[in-house]
């Protein structure tokens, strides 16, 4: 399952998705850091069917995590992602 947050800011709209269980963590490597903040992750809990749809309605994506970002690439809308301490993390613009 998938924690998904939608923020507004203005005319934008924010996905934050992360898997599950990675909710509340940090994850380090040399100079980055990733905190998946429960603030900003904790929202709603879905499956990767329901994410896909939901992509569809937003302008920005914040994704963390294997299905997060494996979701994002089956819908043809995630292209450079990295990788801390392990984790998947991609940040999208949709055009």
């Amino acid at each position: 399952m998938i924690f998904i947050k939608i923020h507004v800011r203005g005319s934008e709209r924010i996905l934050a998705a992360c898997d599950e269980e990675l909710l509340g963590k940090t994850f380090r490597e040399k100079d980055m850091c990733l905190k998946v903040s429960e603030t900003f992750y904790r929202g709603e809990l879905i499956s990767e069917e329901i994410l896909r749809e939901r992509m569809k309605s937003v302008t920005i994506m914040n994704l963390v995590g294997e299905r997060c970002v494996a979701a994002a690439q089956k819908a043809g809308i995630c292209g450079s992602v990295i990788i801390i301490d392990g984790v998947k993390h991609a940040q999208v613009a949709v055009m």
